[in-house]
């Protein structure tokens, strides 16, 4: 009997290559034949489960998104039965398979997540402590909470903090919502009490059960389900080219409430799996945008509130959404024209018409932020993760008609190239694709110079503020802070007074930035106006608008560029020591 699971299982599986004429009743007999099937070990019902979701994703008939959505149902008891009799749920808790309706998800999650957590799903939320590894950081952290706890915590060996929580909060089980409160309540900055909540490295379980959070559940109602009767798209069918220049996505904006409904399966999705993005936990919900790309595909993309912005850079992130099941989220990083894309598909869609789909996310992108340089994280080509380069990763951006930004690696690609040319069969080694993903990969389009990107990052310009706070003010960064306030505002005609407490800040770091541009003072009176209200744009309602003044200002750009793409401080000049 399970050599026969085996062998219909491997069936299924290739369901998710079974497109075009007499597909769909095949794949529906294949489906229907799992009806009343019982499964008794983690991997098979995990394969099961995946390609179900693939399936339901991408159907080929009603009736086969009908049967995926049925069997799926089916999973929350097949799981309870697995943990009724013993099986090994150690499979379910890898990053690649977690998220199975009615398994538990644990992590030490940030303050940012925690407090979501307990907020959405309070019943289904513990606490597991380790005292031993904890104490420290209890005693430093817990004193400033729990009057009388330092007389015990700070000479005792064996003080019972657990208790001492307990008792402040009602009970053992309303420790966390209590700690978090207290934490909430302190007068420090987000930031602060983010590392305070962290440092305490609490460890959290989250029971699924049938929620709709879990990777089995996650629907959002599709308008129209779209039947693939054809082959699916591959990625040599796709033209970046062509799909960047073609008309605009039609765009929808959604009200704040549904935008939070939208936030908040989104940290489902995300959670489930492991993983946390800065734009998903922190997300504006008031600026969410939704794409209907075709072929049941919806886009989502949003920014962040002003008070959780990057101090330079532009930020959006995204999810998109195929026939309402979710299977890819999306992170765009952008100063200028150009943006450092981040696109991770979900494991269970990966051979979903996945070149299609990045090229249409990269159009509303480019839609939304006029944006016309894209780059690619190295972590996304395979340095660091050996789980890219495995997978070619590498490739799939070249193919597509990136390129790599360092001459060195560009001479490898080509090589490589000739080599595909001669012998088609030929496969690039895994060191020479770990070679290949040292640097980032480029699309740019439009009018334009090409390359002025290739050798930025704000970390270069980070350093060389580092460098100057070092030389010139003894590493002290309010003074610096301070003295650039004092000169750029002096420059540019600015009464910082006049601004509110987060152009103030903002206005800061920019001061910061400003002090190593040499020539600002001679800006025309234009060009200084047209910084004073990036400035202010950084904190309005949308941050596109600061994206879109940052790409009308081609004095700063040029300087922004330049001090990005130093590789030491020998050209670097300060500003303020003039001021």
């Amino acid at each position: 009997m399970r050599q026969n699971l085996t062998l219909r299982l491997r069936n299924l599986e290739q369901c998710r290559y079974c497109y075009g004429r007499g597909c769909s009743a095949r794949v529906e007999k294949v489906l229907g034949s799992f009806q009343n099937t019982n499964f008794h070990d983690a991997e098979s019902l995990i394969r099961f489960h995946d390609v179900l979701l693939f399936l339901r994703a991408f159907p080929q008939s009603a009736k086969v998104a009908g049967l995926a959505e049925m069997l799926l149902a089916g999973v929350c008891g097949q799981v309870a039965q697995l943990r009724k009799h013993g099986a090994d749920p150690e499979l379910f808790d890898d990053e690649q398979f977690s998220g199975v309706a009615n398994t538990l998800i644990r992590d030490t999650f940030t303050y940012d997540v925690a407090r979501w957590l307990v907020r959405q799903y309070p019943q289904q939320i513990s606490v597991g402590w380790n005292i031993d590894e904890q104490s420290r950081q209890m005693a430093v952290s817990f004193s400033s909470l729990l009057p009388l706890l330092a007389d015990d915590c700070m000479v005792e060996a064996d003080t019972p903090y657990l208790d001492w929580l307990a008792n402040a909060a009602g009970g053992t089980d309303h420790i966390l919502p209590w700690l978090l409160q207290r934490v909430e309540a302190l007068s420090l900055s987000i930031l602060q009490k983010a590392a305070f909540y962290d440092a305490l490295r609490i460890s959290l379980s989250w029971e699924l059960g049938e929620s709709s959070a879990s990777r089995t559940c996650a629907r959002r109602n599709p308008r129209r389900m779209y039947y693939h009767r054809e082959p699916l798209v591959r990625r040599k069918q796709v033209s970046l080219a062509d799909e960047l220049s073609s008309a605009a996505l039609p765009v929808r904006k959604l009200s704040r409430r549904d935008g939070e409904d939208l936030l908040d399966m989104v940290r489902d999705a995300i959670t489930v799996r492991y993983r946390e993005l800065y734009g998903t936990t922190r997300g504006d919900p008031a600026s969410v945008v939704e794409a209907n790309a075709g072929r049941g595909v919806q886009i989502f993309l949003w920014g962040l509130p002003p008070e959780r912005r990057l101090p330079l850079r532009a930020y959006h992130a995204g999810i998109t959404f195929k026939n309402g099941v979710p299977i890819n989220y999306i992170e765009g990083i952008s100063l200028f024209e150009w943006m450092e894309v981040g696109f991770n598909t979900f494991y269970a869609f990966r051979e979903g018409e996945t070149a299609w789909i990045y090229s249409k996310v990269l159009h509303f992108l480019h839609q939304i932020t006029g944006v016309t340089c894209f780059s690619v994280y190295p972590y996304q080509l395979g340095h660091g993760n050996e789980e890219a380069i495995k997978s070619g990763a590498f490739w799939f951006y070249r193919k597509l008609g990136f390129w790599p930004g360092r001459p060195e690696l560009l001479s490898i690609t080509q090589r490589e190239e000739a080599k595909m040319a001669r012998d088609p069969a030929h496969r690039t080694s895994a060191g020479t694709l770990r070679k290949l993903a040292a640097h980032c990969v480029f699309y740019e389009f439009g009018e334009g110079p090409r390359g002025l990107w290739n050798t930025f990052s704000t970390r270069n310009i980070g350093f060389a503020v580092g460098r100057r706070m070092a030389s010139r003010f003894k590493c002290d960064m309010d003074k610096m802070g301070e003295t650039a306030v004092t000169a750029i505002s002096q420059i540019l005609g600015l009464d910082p007074e006049n601004l509110d407490v987060l152009e103030r800040s903002v206005f800061r770091e920019f001061a910061i930035l400003l002090s190593l541009v040499p020539d600002l003072k001679c800006w025309t009176a234009a060009e200084k106006q047209a910084l004073r209200d990036i400035i202010r744009a950084k904190v309005a309602a949308d941050e596109t608008g600061y994206l879109r003044r940052l790409q009308r200002h081609g004095t700063l750009r040029k300087a922004v560029l330049r001090l990005g793409s130093a590789t030491d401080g020998t050209k670097e000049r300060d500003v303020t020591l003039k001021a």
